[in-house]
């Protein structure tokens, strides 16, 4: 087999070899049950060493275009065909068992969830060149590049050795400081030794759920909601009692009742921009969802990762604001508006609880790093982040109204919420039409959007939703992806 490579190109020598193989595999040139030459032998054509053949062959096999059988060599799968361990799993332990039959309902499902798995969300720049993606966060392109970098270097020059070592497990002092103070304006009484540093505010969810949580305990959650919230908790093993929503957030009025039957012990919500819905929970459902919580003696998690992107809109007071007892959990993030790279996120809390989440911290990996911290009090100090998010505010408003008006034109019979900020649209289909079904049409039509069913506690539910982020796309773009949706979704018809 003569698989090109280009030893001058800054792309991995495995990740050439896996390319080249996964693209004669789709295009049919490598047909199902091919076997694949040896790794040895590919290495020994290629001039490449034998693990550089092997990494690739696991990337295939990780992605299930590929086969090991013992003694035999590496085969080509048909396309959706589960390799021969996941098939006859008889040998395996009983645990063992159970996690194969998750795996093989999903492969068959690709709504149903996997315990303890995330869906993967790729970010634009990572599809193909042709491909318009409205999944991910912020776009890459406007990530602040020069600005943090000039921070590090700052740190480095300012700190030198001590920004590599490591420094308090709660986290670096003036960087709480400066959250608090952050959080003051908003009407968040918040001190730094009540701010702890997490590795993103996917730790702090973690965090909050091994303290307050167990097995077969219920959580509370808003129906849809963050999909990430939902995997983590479904690795904890948690019954999910699911809330309405509408165009002003959580449905609150029905909330009391679902208190009374399921008796949560914690009631997790987004009120600032939802994912995936975008909404914003009105100033009385704050309120009133507080008093619920401390008639019920229930904490709750306030999720609040992309609050300051408000393009128009009175601001609401955040719930940790109306909340004078303790009772709310705040976790906040750089790292969605930044760089998502970045892994930066804070939890606000008072209390016991405070300090059960902070040796639990230091327990699962010591300290976040002190170099990106460091780096973050300096970017925000100078004023870089401040400007930083008013140009995203101006640029995202842009999309967001590009991305409503493509809607309009090219999904007639859809309903789309109209956000006042954050990164999402939340897309009701026609009648009779699954986001589901619809998803290897659209990746035919080169586009990709995040299919409804991940966001709900009963992913049946979702089936006729999707959500694209417009956030990630120019408005050029937006035009051109929303009308390749239209096209797939007329070809469901």
């Amino acid at each position: 087999m003569r698989i090109p490579i280009d030893r001058q190109s800054d792309t991995p020598l495995y990740q050439q070899i896996e390319s080249y193989l996964r693209q004669s595999i789709l295009s049919g040139t490598l047909p199902p049950d091919t076997r694949l030459p040896a790794a040895r032998q590919i290495a020994s054509d290629l001039g490449v060493s034998r693990i550089t053949v092997e990494n690739a062959y696991a990337s295939l096999e990780a992605d299930g275009l590929v086969e090991r059988r013992a003694g035999s060599g590496t085969y080509v799968l048909a396309p959706g065909a589960l390799p021969q361990a996941r098939r006859d799993s008889r040998d395996w332990p009983l645990w063992q068992r159970d996690v194969l039959e998750v795996a093989r309902l999903a492969a068959e499902d690709p709504a149903a969830p996997l315990v303890g798995a995330r869906h993967p969300q790729p970010a634009a720049p990572r599809a193909a060149a042709n491909v318009i993606s409205f999944t991910g966060f912020g776009d890459p392109r406007r990530f602040p590049v020069e600005g943090f970098y000039r921070a590090l270097k700052d740190v480095m020059r300012r700190d030198g050795v001590a920004a590599l070592e490591f420094d308090d497990m709660q986290g670096y002092g003036p960087l709480r400081a400066t959250i608090a103070h952050v959080l003051a304006s908003q009407g968040v009484q918040a001190r730094p030794d009540n701010v702890l540093i997490t590795s993103g505010s996917q730790q702090a969810l973690a965090l909050v759920a091994q303290i307050l949580l167990r097995p077969g305990d219920a959580v509370l959650v808003e129906s849809p909601t963050y999909d990430g919230a939902l995997d983590l908790f479904r690795s904890h093993q948690l019954r999910l009692i699911g809330c309405p929503t509408d165009a002003h957030g959580m449905l609150v009025e029905q909330l009391e009742p679902l208190l009374q039957q399921h008796h949560p012990r914690l009631i997790y919500t987004i009120p600032n921009f939802q994912n995936p819905t975008g909404a914003c929970l009105s100033l009385p459902r704050r309120r009133q969802l507080i008093a619920l919580a401390d008639c019920y003696n229930i904490p709750v998690l306030e999720d609040d990762f992309v609050g300051d992107l408000r393009y128009e809109g009175r601001v609401q007071p955040a719930l940790k604001a109306l909340d004078p007892g303790g009772r709310v959990i705040y976790i906040g993030t750089f790292s969605k508006l930044l760089m998502p790279g970045l892994r930066v996120g804070f939890l606000v809390a008072e209390g016991p609880i405070f300090g059960l989440l902070a040796r639990l911290k230091r327990v699962n990996d010591l300290v976040t790093s002190t170099l990106t911290q460091r780096a973050l009090e300096e970017y925000v100090t100078v004023g870089r982040y401040q400007a930083h998010v008013r140009r995203s505010c101006q640029v995202y408003r842009r999309r967001r109204d590009a991305a409503l008006e493509a809607i309009g034109r090219h999904l007639p019979g859809a309903e789309v919420t109209s956000p006042q900020g954050g990164l999402f649209v939340w897309v009701r289909l026609p009648e009779g039409a699954s986001s589901v079904r619809l998803l290897p049409l659209a990746a035919e039509e080169g586009v990709e959007y995040a299919p409804g069913p991940r966001f709900f506690p009963q992913p049946a539910e979702g089936e006729p939703y999707l959500r694209l982020n417009f956030a990630v796309r120019t408005p050029e773009e937006i035009e051109e992806g929303v009308r390749r949706l239209g096209r797939a979704l007329r070809r469901l018809r």
